[in-house]
């Protein structure tokens, strides 16, 4: 004769507390995450690149419109090349 069936339910009953208390505990845990330096420099980088190859290379829109005032003898005067020359030197940073 077997007696004591209902022993086991409360064995269960508190192995199942102790799997609620275990995940109580987790739960009141904050997560965080942090980047560092290198692979914010890397994301920059990485973004970058992507605008660098969507860009065209050639505006062909200011190149003619550029070749259409070359054509006109009177454009290159000193004025014009003045302030090319200056652009060019503000550009790379002189």
């Amino acid at each position: 004769m077997i007696n004591g069936i209902s022993n086991v339910t409360q064995v269960n009953n508190v192995q199942n507390l102790r799997k609620t208390e275990g995940t109580a505990k987790a739960s009141n845990d904050v997560d965080s995450i942090s980047v560092s330096a290198e692979a914010k420099e890397m994301a920059e980088a990485y973004y970058l690149e992507q605008v660098a190859k969507e860009t065209p290379d050639v505006r062909a829109d200011r190149i003619a419109e550029l070749k259409e005032k070359i054509k006109d003898p009177n454009y290159l005067n000193n004025a014009v090349i003045n302030s090319a020359a200056d652009k060019f030197l503000s550009a790379i940073g002189l």
